[in-house]
Formats: C-alpha cells, structure tokens, sequence
C-alpha cells in the first residue's frame, strides 16, 4: 500500500489499519493455534549445529589386520573424459573397515564302521554302530536350535 490509497481511506480505515499493526502475532498463548504454528524465533539467533572448529572427531578404531584388502581405484577421469590405466601409481586418500560375521557353516564329523580280522581266529569283528548310524546325524547343537538345517548339508 502506497502513500495515494493510505490519503484515499477513511478516518475509520485508518483507525483499523492502525490497530489491525499494533495487535500482537497470533501464536499458540493468544490464540486457539496449535504450538506447533508458532514460529521459532531461536533458530535465527542460535548457533549452527554440528561439530565447533578445532573439534578432533570420534572414529572407530580400524582393524589391525583385516582377513582382505581391496582397492577401489578410478576407471576414467573426468576432466580428461578418457579411462586410466588400471597400472597407473595409486595414493590412499581414506581407508574404512566393512565388519561383518563370516558366513556359519555345518561341522561334519564322518565316522567310519571299521571291522579288522582277528590275528587269533581269523574271525572278521566288526566295530559298533555309532550313535550317528543309530538315530539322527543331527548333533546336540544343532538339535538345541530346535529343527535340524537340512539346506546346509547340500553340496554346493
């Protein structure tokens, strides 16, 4: 609104004007508008988050000898918009650890049902059935998870 329209109001459009910019902001003490509508008037004033200038950082400690090492190396550049030789010198610029679990596999124990030739009588003896042979092949482990694993005895 421009000084013209202000001199072409009425004195009481002035006097309405007048209170409507004196009347505080609605926020959620003066009227029924939820918290959540008011505005924040610290963020303006506060400071930036995140770490302060000097601050030395927390990191994770890498391995000491990790199982494998791989070097993620740049195929092309860029700016000369050609590939480099996979040859070409390499500098580390930042090393990171991927931890994880090495995948479970079964322990598969083979008992071997052995019979020998007695020296004396010359009667062929034969060893005991082992407890494998009898009932399940599944040990006490593998039983205490409560169903046996069959996929992971498959070859492959």
């Amino acid at each position: 609104m421009n000084r013209n329209d202000l001199e072409r109001l009425s004195k009481e459009q002035l006097v309405e004007l007048v209170l409507k910019l004196q009347r505080p902001a609605k926020t959620s003490r003066t009227s029924s508008q939820p918290p959540s509508s008011d505005k924040k008037e610290r963020r303006q004033n506060a400071k930036p988050g995140g770490a302060k200038p000097g601050h030395k950082g927390h990191f994770r400690a890498l391995a000491d000898n990790p199982d494998e090492t791989v070097a993620h190396r740049p195929v092309s550049c860029p700016a000369y918009q050609g590939d480099l030789d996979a040859g070409l010198a390499g500098e580390v610029i930042g090393e990171y650890d991927e931890i994880d679990l090495p995948p479970i596999t079964p322990f598969i124990r083979r008992h071997l049902r052995l019979a020998v030739t007695c020296p004396h009588c010359r009667s062929l003896v034969e060893a005991d059935l082992p407890s494998p042979a009898i009932g399940s092949p599944f040990g006490p482990r593998l039983h205490g998870l409560g169903r046996p694993f069959r996929h992971c005895l498959s070859p492959g």
